[in-house]
């Protein structure tokens, strides 16, 4: 058994005893679930403006990936985190009935058959945001009407696109607004953090640096030749996705004495360096703030891309793999001129000595990400304006 799959079924051993301990019957409750890390990112500017609208609501926050709870136990919304428990009629019951929610807010592609069907019996507005629909998905199949009645079961959704609206009112339902996505305002809103950290300062040392983030081993295939090579004065930040320690040791082996990882660099002078391994969570956000150039993760394979709004907003040009069709926002972002989409070694190699070599490009291009993040705020504004309306009814 992997320890993933450990941690979520030791973890489900403890979520009655909490919601037991931290709930009573008079509580107000608000339900928010995220099926991960990701999902908890794009629902938190709704969940921090809601927390802040209702401060007399009691708040539970449930994960279904261990990935989301290890990472985001401590956060700024609750204290009562927990593990979905598994989609059974009995299990469903047990934690509706600790929990009795006044709103329940799910994020993204949450589809848990048991919880909406018994939902529909509970006093309770459920809401799905930041929906992100497509023609080639189960729901809408010829083999799909039995998970379209699903949708049925959320008395609104806000969708990221028109095309999601689209696809939802072509099968009568009508419940649904455009929402844009709520990642534009959690990013927006990092620019008012401190995203300054000494150590990265320290390894920088005000050299031309590429940050690439949450890397998967084909990201890193096309990286290590690349890096292997560079010139001595560049500097480089990895941030693989996975920090398992066999990964992480293997990646380091391939730069030898030029690297140092995360977990070792108080033992090290980092501006000596040229390439960091960050072998940590919950720094990456901040990290892009130091790239001249990014490369943003999970495009080579088949694992999905990773967050390219992040570094877009510190106004950053990003190179990405080939495998970004399911991602509205990269192919907006390419069609504007922010992004580069790479399929080998050799095509990344020319993208980025093209930003390398071209400084007028490289600023054109980072400002015209930071511009499409600033045209797409508001989302979570929209979403609390019309939520309150439906939990006055």
């Amino acid at each position: 058994m992997s320890k993933k799959l450990k941690k979520g079924i030791d973890g489900r051993k403890n979520t009655f005893k909490i919601l037991q301990e931290n709930i009573h019957k008079d509580d107000q409750v608000f339900w928010f679930h995220c099926a991960s890390l990701g999902e908890y990112e794009q629902g938190l500017p709704v969940f921090e403006l809601l927390k802040s609208k209702y401060p007399k609501s009691k708040i539970v926050l449930s994960f279904f990936s261990p990935s989301g709870y290890e990472i985001r136990k401590q956060n700024p919304i609750t204290s009562i985190v927990v593990y979905l428990p598994l989609d059974t009629r009995k299990q469903v019951q047990r934690f509706l009935a600790l929990t009795h929610p006044k709103l329940v807010v799910f994020v993204k592609y949450e589809f848990w058959p048991n919880y909406l069907k018994a939902l529909k019996n509970h006093n309770a507005k459920v809401i799905l945001i930041s929906a992100l629909l497509r023609p080639d998905q189960h729901f809408f199949k010829f083999y799909g009407k039995q998970w379209q009645k699903l949708f049925f079961s959320f008395d609104h959704i806000f969708t990221q696109n028109i095309e999601s609206k689209e696809l939802l009112q072509g099968i009568g339902y009508t419940n649904a607004t455009v929402a844009k996505d709520n990642r534009f305002d959690r990013v927006s809103n990092q620019l008012k953090e401190n995203n300054s950290l000494s150590f990265i300062n320290e390894f920088v040392d005000e050299k031309f640096c590429v940050v690439a983030g949450s890397t998967w081993k084909e990201d890193e295939d096309i990286l290590v030749p690349y890096v292997q090579n560079a010139d001595q004065k560049m500097k480089f930040i990895i941030v693989p996705h996975s920090i398992e320690e066999q990964g992480v040791r293997r990646l380091k082996k391939y730069f030898g004495g030029k690297a140092v990882l995360y977990s070792e660099y108080k033992h090290e002078e980092l501006s000596e360096k040229q390439v960091f391994i960050v072998d940590t969570v919950g720094l990456l956000s901040k990290i892009y703030n130091y790239a001249d150039i990014a490369y943003v993760g999970g495009g080579m394979g088949s694992s999905g891309l990773h967050n390219i709004l992040e570094p877009a907003v510190f106004a950053v040009p990003i190179i990405i793999g080939k495998n970004f069709h399911k991602f509205p926002e990269a192919k907006e972002l390419i069609s504007l001129g922010g992004l580069i989409s790479i399929d080998s070694a050799a095509s990344f190699s020319s993208a980025l000595d093209t930003y390398i070599e071209d400084m007028e490009l490289r600023k054109k291009s980072g400002e015209k990400n930071k511009a499409y993040i600033e045209k797409n705020t508001g989302a979570s504004s929209a979403i609390l304006k019309a939520i309150g309306l439906l939990l006055k009814d």
